[in-house]
């Protein structure tokens, strides 16, 4: 995959995050009560991933040759972090 390819993806990532938490809240308030404080720190700490996710994008498209890899790196560590904390969050429906 370019370059191109990979910010077009990445972007793609960014934007799913967003629905991903928009659908959370949503569902925020048919948690029980037994779990809104941890459903509401868990929701928080993915507000937090979202912003660094969208802070290594940029890093990413302003990236040089020589940077690139490790841009490409820290957005995909910080993309897999989101899915983890997605993950434990929607662990609390179940």
């Amino acid at each position: 995959m370019n370059k191109e390819e990979y910010k077009a993806k990445a972007a793609q990532s960014i934007d799913e995050v967003s629905a991903k938490i928009n659908e959370l809240k949503a569902k925020k308030e048919s948690a029980k009560d037994d779990v809104k404080s941890d459903y509401e720190q868990a929701l928080k700490t993915l507000e937090e991933n979202k912003s660094e996710i969208q802070a290594k994008y940029e890093d990413l498209k302003n990236a040089s040759e020589d940077k690139w890899e490790d841009a490409k790196d820290a957005f995909s560590s910080a993309s897999d972090s989101f899915k983890d904390g997605f993950s434990k969050i929607a662990s609390l429906f179940s």
